[in-house]
C-alpha cells in the first residue's frame, strides 16, 4: 500500500511548524520519527493533506535535567533515552524500560515525544510518561499550554491535542536518590507489543513504603495508575501478604480487553503475576532513609 498524496514542508522553527498546522484546516501531521504514522499512512488510516518535517528544528533534541524534572525535546530518539547518563542516574526505572521498546530500527528513529502523542495504550512510553507525573508542553498559534498526561490521555490512540498543536517537549520526575523501583513486560517476542507490563517506584522510610507509584499498560484502553492500590501500599511493609491482598485487588479493579493475542482473563493473572514480581524487586532497591 502506498499513501494518499501530501504536500510536505521542512519546518525551520517552532513558529514555521505551527503556522503550516494552522493553515492545514486540521489535515497537517507533523513527522520526526514516523515510525507510527507512516505504517497508517501506508494503510490509509490517515491521510494528512500536508506533512510538517520538525528534524530540522535546533534545540528539540535535548534531553536537559531541571531541578525534580528531566525534560525530554521533541527530538529525542528512543536510542538517546536509552543510553542518556542522565536518565540512566536519575531515572533508572526508565532507562530499564527504554530496553523493551521496539526494536533496534524504531528506537534509531522513533521519539519519545513521538510514542506519547501516538498514544498507544500496548506501548512504554506513555505508560512510563504518567508513572513519572509527565508534563506536555504544548504549542500552537494560538499559544502554549501544558497538559498532565492523565489529562492528555483520552483514549486508544487518542490524546487531547488539537490538529493545530505541537508536542515541543515533556517534562518527567526524576527519582530521589534511593527509590526502588522495577518494571517487568511480556511480550511474545521481545521488541513485541507487550501483552501487559507494570512499572513501580517507591521510596522506604522508617521500614514502611513511601510515595509509591503503580502505572500498568496493555490492560485497558490508556496507560493506567493505579491509585487504590498505591494508597493500600503507603505506610506499609511489603511482606508476602501485602503483596497477595494488592495483587487480589488489582485483579478486581482492571478490565482488560480480548484480543486475538490474549484473553481479558489472562491479561488480567498476568497483570497480577508481573505486578507481584515487580513490587518485590522495587522494595528490596529501595533503601531505608530514617526521618
Amino acid at each position: 500500500m502506498k499513501p494518499a498524496s501530501f504536500d510536505y514542508v521542512r519546518a525551520e522553527s517552532v513558529e514555521h511548524a505551527v503556522q503550516t498546522l494552522s493553515g492545514a484546516d486540521g489535515d497537517g501531521k507533523i513527522i520526526a520519527g514516523g515510525q507510527s504514522l507512516m505504517p497508517m499512512m501506508n494503510f490509509r488510516l490517515v491521510k494528512p493533506s500536508v506533512l510538517v518535517d520538525i528534524n530540522r528544528i535546533a534545540g528539540l533534541d535535548r534531553i536537559e535535567l531541571r531541578g525534580d524534572r528531566m525534560a525530554l525535546g521533541a527530538l529525542v530518539r528512543h536510542r538517546m533515552t536509552a543510553e542518556d547518563a542522565l536518565i540512566a542516574e536519575h531515572i533508572p526505572v526508565l532507562h530499564h524500560a527504554m530496553k523493551h521498546v521496539a526494536h533496534l530500527t524504531v528506537r534509531n528513529r522513533g521519539t519519545f515525544c513521538g510514542s506519547v502523542c501516538h498514544a498507544d495504550p500496548a506501548a512504554e512510553v506513555p505508560m512510563m510518561s504518567l508513572l513519572l507525573n509527565g508534563s506536555i508542553h504544548i504549542v500552537s498559534e494560538r499559544g502554549k499550554r501544558v497538559l498532565s498526561a492523565g489529562d492528555f490521555f483520552v483514549g486508544s490512540l487518542m490524546t487531547a491535542l488539537e490538529p493545530d498543536e505541537l508536542v515541543t517537549e515533556i517534562e518527567v520526575d526524576r527519582l530521589p536518590a534511593g527509590t526502588g523501583w522495577a518494571f517487568e513486560e511480556f511480550a511474545r517476542r521481545h521488541g513485541d507489543y507487550a501483552l501487559a507490563a507494570v512499572a513501580i517506584t517507591m521510596e522506604r522510610q522508617n521500614g514502611v513504603a513511601t510515595n509509591v507509584r503503580i502505572g500498568l499498560m496493555g490492560v485497558g484502553e490508556t496507560p493506567t495508575r493505579m491509585p487504590q492500590l498505591e494508597a493500600m501500599l503507603e505506610g506499609s511493609e511489603v511482606t508476602e501478604r501485602t503483596l497477595e491482598e494488592v495483587v487480589d485487588a488489582l485483579r478486581s479493579a482492571i478490565e482488560p480487553n480480548s484480543d486475538l493475542n490474549a484473553s481479558a482473563d489472562y491479561r488480567r493473572y498476568l497483570a497480577g503475576t508481573l505486578t507481584r514480581r515487580a513490587l518485590s524487586d522495587a522494595w528490596l532497591r529501595a533503601r531505608d532513609m530514617q526521618s
